[in-house]
């Protein structure tokens, strides 16, 4: 078997534009929202540009099968966030994951990226000042506050209702103070659409630490909820609602956590949820409350809590610091059982994800001992070869879901149904970003063209 990190050195090519729009660094005293009023005019003539010079040309064959395939490989959206290659894995930006690392504003003492200097890069394209950031978080901060009648619907919900479904209630209910929904009512212009969506994005990222918080303490006992810090980060004040802020180990994980999940270009079912539900002029916490019923889905945020859910059996199982032989015939019993192995595969890459390679590298140097993370790694040194093996997948690497779990296991956190609700937290960045775009662009609603299969029948009758 190959190094653990099972990564192509191919480069995907980049224009000198895309070089030159994604590579600068934000230029100083401008505020979030003022960066991009002077960026918006600009791209418009860029899609005004590139559309005027590619427009009418192909962008590729559709076949059949990707129709029946859950249009698997079709291009079909513009996601100007991120990007995914296949080998290489996201670059947010243009920036890979070890990138934004290096080059991302980090809190005083912290070696991860801060999230709010993450979407400023999505918004922007640019990397900002560590004053920008600060400025960032205390404006999130300011912001966070959740209506009393919000809380009540939280507070009101059985505990046996998945954390997943109640924070997608609190979230569509943050809907009755939209700025969008108020300014469209009172006819703002289409060109000013932007400015209300971005609002409305600021408070929907602000509010989520909060809901995420209660719905925690709610569901799983943890006592009465702390107020926001002001003087402290957005993943600072996330890990102390959740009851984790005095462990500087576990803040660092989610500063990684939150940067490494916040996009996954547009055609995931989360990202594309949002998008579409944002083209009808969905406000935004209409449209993020879509993408989170979306992302509950076990084919997609609820995978990293079945990675854990399987772990967890095996180590019942064949118990701890079990032999390689002992896990092959668990995963080969799996497979035998009709089941997949969770963690493992994805839609796109044909290596393993850089998230995962990001998770393994914060294991490595914050808990290499930890027993749950020696099997992930064991598990990654047996399970590709035996997936190769059953002709089980076109890709029998791991995906981020296949460590995750891990992770905030070691720290305490292991109330596995509530993984999918800081996947959702993360997600929100990339959402928000690409909403803000969107309505800045003027993008329409989206109504591609369905078929039935005799109508398929018919086209190729007709041909033949």
């Amino acid at each position: 078997m190959a190094s653990i990190l099972r990564t192509s050195r191919t480069k995907p090519v980049w224009s000198s534009l895309a070089r030159a729009r994604f590579s600068s660094t934000a230029p100083k005293n401008t505020t979030l929202k003022e960066r991009l009023a002077e960026l918006i005019p600009l791209e418009l003539e860029n899609v005004k540009r590139v559309r005027a010079e590619h427009g009418k040309k192909s962008f590729g064959p559709v076949l059949v099968d990707q129709l029946y395939g859950g249009m698997r490989g079709l291009p079909a959206l513009i996601w100007d966030g991120s990007v995914l290659d296949a080998d290489e894995g996201i670059r947010f930006r243009g920036k890979t994951i070890p990138e934004c690392q290096e080059l991302l504003p980090k809190a005083p003492g912290g070696a991860e990226p801060l999230p709010e200097g993450l979407f400023w890069l999505l918004v922007t394209g640019e990397v900002p000042t560590q004053e920008q950031v600060t400025e960032l978080s205390k404006d999130w901060a300011a912001r966070s506050a959740i209506p009393e009648f919000v809380e009540e619907i939280l507070d009101r919900c059985p505990p046996t209702l998945h954390p997943m479904s109640q924070f997608s209630l609190a979230v569509t209910a943050l809907n009755h103070n939209s700025a969008f929904a108020k300014a469209y009512q009172d006819g703002v212009s289409k060109k000013e659409y932007w400015g209300p969506t971005f609002e409305d994005s600021m408070d929907l990222i602000a509010k989520l630490p909060n809901i995420a918080g209660r719905i925690y303490r709610n569901v799983y006992g943890q006592g009465k909820l702390p107020a926001i810090d002001p003087a402290k980060d957005y993943s600072h004040n996330l890990s102390t609602l959740l009851g984790f802020g005095d462990n500087q180990a576990f803040v660092e994980l989610m500063r990684l956590y939150i940067t490494i999940h916040s996009d996954h270009e547009g055609g995931n079912v989360s990202a594309h949820t949002g998008k579409l539900v944002g083209s009808a002029l969905s406000d935004p916490f209409l449209a993020f409350a879509a993408s989170l019923n979306g992302l509950a889905g076990p084919l997609h945020g609820l995978a990293n809590q079945e990675v854990l859910v399987w772990l967890s059996k095996m180590q019942s199982k064949i118990g701890k610091n079990a032999s390689d032989e002992a896990v092959k015939e668990y995963v080969w019993a799996t497979l035998k059982g009709g089941q997949v192995v969770p963690g493992y595969g994805h839609a796109v890459l044909r290596k393993t994800d850089p998230r995962y390679t990001a998770q393994r590298e914060f294991a490595l140097k914050h808990l290499p001992e930890d027993p749950l993370f020696k099997l992930v790694g064991q598990i990654y040194n047996i399970v590709p070869d035996i997936l190769l093996e059953a002709g089980k997948a076109k890709n029998p690497w791991p995906n981020v879901d296949a460590h995750s779990g891990a992770l905030l296991s070691h720290y305490g956190l292991t109330q596995m149904q509530f993984y999918t609700v800081l996947f959702g937290v993360s997600r929100a960045f990339g959402v928000a970003a690409q909403l803000i775009w969107d309505r800045a662009l003027g993008a329409p609603l989206e109504r591609p063209k369905s078929y039935s299969t005799q109508a398929i029948e018919k086209i190729f009758k007709d041909k033949a």
